[in-house]
């Protein structure tokens, strides 16, 4: 176990420990970040692939849902209920009429605007017990452990299968 101070419960030194505790670190500063406009990080993240600025307007929602590491129903829900806030805008693709290009409506825009620097700061915060030089060694090795376990990087992998519930009678 390693000691993480008076007030923070010890966590295992084994990969998956460590990286859900920094996930959660990471959620919750990110989430403290777009609180104030009601969107979740997840939300903000759509915004944020999808901006004019630096982002990929006019993406596919399925594209858009890989980029994302989530499943393409559970895409289909966050697009909607951006789209019902006028956040995104939805249009059938005229080369495949099956699918669906987004991108973000004046107001996403504007709102990712306003967002954005807040978002930065907050991703700044999680790495600020690091050095300049340490953020780029940790942000250049976890790319490259994602980038040599992409095939693992599955919506849903790892989530235990239900078992059946059993009736009474049996």
């Amino acid at each position: 176990m390693v000691p993480l101070g008076k007030d923070t419960p010890p966590v295992r030194r084994i990969v998956t420990a460590l990286a859900r505790r920094f996930h959660q670190i990471c959620v919750t500063m990110v989430a403290d970040s777009v609180a104030k406009a009601d969107l979740t990080p997840l939300q903000f993240a759509v915004l944020a692939y999808l901006n004019r600025h630096d982002g990929e307007p006019g993406v596919a929602q399925i594209s858009l849902a890989g980029r994302l590491g989530i499943d393409r129903n559970s895409a289909s829900l966050l697009v909607e209920e951006l789209v019902s806030r006028a956040l995104v805008d939805r249009r059938v693709d005229g080369a495949d009429r099956r699918a669906r290009v987004l991108s973000l409506t004046s107001k996403g825009e504007k709102l990712y605007e306003q967002l954005r620097k807040e978002n930065v700061v907050a991703n700044d915060r999680v790495l600020s017990p690091l050095s300049p030089q340490e953020r780029r060694v940790l942000l250049d090795l976890l790319i490259r452990v994602i980038k040599a376990n992409s095939a693992y990087a599955i919506p849903g992998a790892g989530r235990r299968k239900r078992r059946p519930r059993q009736s009474a009678n049996n």
